[in-house]
């Protein structure tokens, strides 16, 4: 089978690139990458089409070929690698997504779906749902925008040419779901002169960079955006996306089909070891080498104490080695500003407990723990407290103290202690 080249980039601007089969998915792309990487397989990495003229991004779905969606990009275009933890938010809770008022059925008969019955109705093609509201079009050519009430169908998206009128003869199609992929516009409102901050875009998949064929769309706030873009997904895709939602999440790769064919121009020779046998060998299992790693941490952790009780002039004193060993974890960002880490959770997927840790911009001393709770991010500062000589860090004042930050956050993901929910979701920066 022909192979074909495809560079990937990270969020810290690193590029790799892997030789693929023309057949091969997003998902296996990024199960390639992880393995290629040595990074925690949760079934979050997602590739990210990423248009910065444009200003348009969408994430891959699992299912997408990657050769495939590489051949209808523009040459500054590109591929990202990043977390998403929301892809499938919406089978866990679908609630959250479709506001009542902006669903309901096409034939009208009683109005409306049982909540119950909503994601049936998306995933059984013969069912009619329908998504309705006002959202901003942006006129073609034109810098103004115009507020429409629109209804989206498995059909297309429609605009009404007479208020909200759903009569066939007052209905004008504005897109199809099939041809076309939905995408976000990350760039702010300045670029598109948008009037709200909940910008979206229709692209046909056949143009590569022709802004003429976008179809500029704006909502009025964040709920009714990810409706909108959801049920895009939902009737474009249907059971597919269930399908891959709910494939087993412990499937292991079957790296036999990497082995050979695939082959990475750049490749980092870090490996999960296990030495507890007679001989060493690759950790493959991702949740075994995350504890491996944990554990690892701990034994560095006991030794260094150790040392520094048998009065061996070790540099790693427990003091100094519980002030840096945070450096190792993937949750940990250094001197990033609240912007930036607001801009790393808001791309990782507002779900709850997505969470990270960066040093204060306030306190040179202190820390701050970033996390996601009800699409809200929030912030609180890590303290550093002294007793006995020996240095604590605390959330709460005091009231909870851990001699390090891994261990701060361990107590955090299995209690919710004064934060508003537990820690479930490192945001992660990978170097590929």
């Amino acid at each position: 089978m022909a192979m074909k080249i495809v560079k990937v980039w990270s969020e810290d601007g690193a590029g790799k690139v892997v030789e693929i089969p023309a057949d091969m998915t997003a998902r296996d792309v990024c199960q390639l990458l992880v393995y290629k990487s040595h990074c925690v397989d949760d079934n979050a990495w997602t590739l990210v089409e990423h248009h910065p003229i444009l200003g348009l991004e969408r994430c891959l779905e699992d299912h997408e070929l990657v050769v495939q969606v590489q051949a209808s990009m523009s040459s500054d275009s590109k591929f990202l690698f990043r977390k998403n933890y929301a892809k499938y938010e919406f089978f866990r809770n679908p609630l959250n997504f479709f506001p009542e008022q902006m669903v309901a059925w096409c034939q009208d008969s009683d109005g409306t779906i049982p909540q119950s019955q909503l994601l049936q109705n998306f995933l059984n093609p013969s069912s009619c749902p329908e998504i309705q509201g006002y959202l901003y079009v942006k006129e073609p050519g034109r810098k103004s925008w115009k507020k429409l009430y629109m209804f989206m169908r498995r059909s297309g998206l429609y605009f009404s040419t007479k208020g909200s009128s759903k009569e066939p003869r007052h209905l004008q199609l504005l897109s199809d779901l099939d041809d076309s992929n939905i995408f976000t516009i990350f760039t702010g409102r300045k670029l598109y002169n948008a009037p709200t901050d909940y910008q979206f875009s229709i692209k046909p998949s056949k143009t590569r960079g022709d802004c003429k064929e976008l179809k500029m769309l704006c909502a009025e706030d964040e709920q009714s955006r990810t409706c909108w873009m959801t049920a895009f997904r939902l009737l474009k895709y249907g059971l597919v996306l269930y399908k891959s939602y709910s494939v087993p999440q412990q499937r292991k790769t079957n790296l036999s089909h990497f082995s050979t064919p695939v082959r990475s121009v750049s490749e980092n020779s870090l490996v999960a070891m296990d030495f507890s046998g007679r001989t060493g060998r690759v950790i493959d299992n991702p949740v075994e080498a995350q504890s491996a790693a944990l554990e690892e941490g701990q034994t560095w952790r006991k030794r260094s104490q150790r040392m520094n009780v048998l009065g061996s002039p070790s540099p790693l004193h427990p003091s100094s080695l519980s002030t840096v060993i945070h450096r190792t974890q993937v949750w940990f960002h250094g001197r990033i500003m609240r912007e930036e880490a607001h801009k790393m959770i808001i791309q990782q997927g507002q779900v709850d407990g997505l969470f990270l840790l960066r040093d204060s911009q306030s306190n040179p001393k202190a820390f701050v723990l970033t996390m996601c709770h009800h699409q809200k991010i929030k912030h609180f500062q890590i303290l550093p407290c002294e007793e006995d000589s020996q240095v604590f860090f605390s959330l709460d004042d005091g009231a909870t103290k851990f001699t390090d930050l891994i261990h701060l956050v361990e107590f955090y993901q299995l209690n919710r202690g004064v934060l508003p929910c537990k820690l479930k979701h490192p945001c992660t920066a990978v170097a590929l």
